[in-house]
This record gives structure tokens, sequence and C-alpha cells, in this order.
């Protein structure tokens, strides 16, 4: 079992203070996500990403990898793993563009981040990659909308015309 503390030491990065360090890190297996990053088990993106051709795999080093720096030069996403226990690439091929390594792990291995704190990885093979922002299209409005606000419009301006013809008659009589 590993707690979050363990990892903070082992690495040397640090966590926020509103974390609670001896909470021991859960490991899935399924999909997870970590503030920028989601873990996604390889089977589920099978024909999308693959290692690159000629790929350089590498063990992950006792002191982590970073794999994912946050936007604007924030606190690292870093991978953590006993000694021979994972391996990974950034070499990947992705027809998304979103994958940024994947991740071979033979026992549990961990996403540690400064605010977000750990995240436990189940043994098998996973995709990390970067979450897709959705923008929601600005709605088109239909044309009865249009039509109601071009109606409202001409009551606005037909209101004015009146108050004014009113005025006019309103100095005239005095």
């Amino acid at each position: 079992m590993t707690r979050l503390a363990d990892l903070a030491r082992v690495t040397g990065l640090p966590v926020d203070p509103h974390l609670v360090l001896d909470m021991v890190i859960p490991v899935h297996d399924g999909i997870q996500a970590q503030g920028d990053l989601l873990v996604v088990p390889h089977a589920q993106l099978a024909g999308q990403v693959r290692a690159a051709d000629g790929a350089h795999w590498q063990e992950v080093p006792p002191a982590g990898v970073e794999l994912l720096r946050g936007a604007a030069g924030g606190n690292p996403h870093t991978l953590v793993a006993d000694p021979d226990t994972c391996l990974w690439t950034s070499q990947v091929s992705d027809v998304e563009g979103l994958a940024i390594a994947l991740v071979d792990a033979m026992a549990p291995v961990y996403l540690l981040h400064r605010e977000h704190g750990g995240t436990g990885i189940a043994p098998g093979r996973y995709v990390v990659r970067r979450q897709r922002e959705l923008a929601h299209p600005a709605p088109v409005p239909d044309q009865s909308s249009q039509e109601r606000r071009d109606t409202r419009q001409q009551r606005r301006e037909a209101t004015r015309a009146r108050r004014r013809a009113q005025r006019r008659i309103h100095l005239v009589a005095d």
C-alpha cells in the first residue's frame, strides 16, 4: 500500500499541504483523470494509438519521469514506479494527436502531481494523453427567434416615434 507521503519522499517532489499525506493511493485499471491528463487502458485505443516504429522504451527511474507540465509552466505530472516494474515511451503515433506516452506497468505505478496528489495505475499497458477541450458552438438562432427580435425592435422604434410625436403635439399646444 503506497501513501502520498511515500511518493513525495521517494521522488523529492512536493505536494500541497491541503492533501492528506497518509492517504493510501487507490490503484485502478480503468480510465483515470489527473488534471490535464487522462490515463486510458491501451485496449480501448488500440486502433488509434500505438508505439511509433522503432520506439525507444525506457525504464522509469526511481525519481520518476515528468510526462507533462501544467499550462503556463505549472506543476509536472510525474510517473513514479519501483525499479524494474515499468517501461514507457513518448514515441507514439496517435490519430488524434493527444497521446504523450505509452506505459507498460508490470506492477502498480503512480502519477504524482503537486495539487492533485497521486493516482494509482494497475499493471497493464496504458495510453497517457492530454484531455481534449470541447468548445460548445455558439447557438444559431432559428428564424422564429430572429423574427421575434426584429418584431421587438420594430415595436420599440414605433413606441419611440409615438412619444416624439406626443412631445411635439404637447409643445405646439403650449
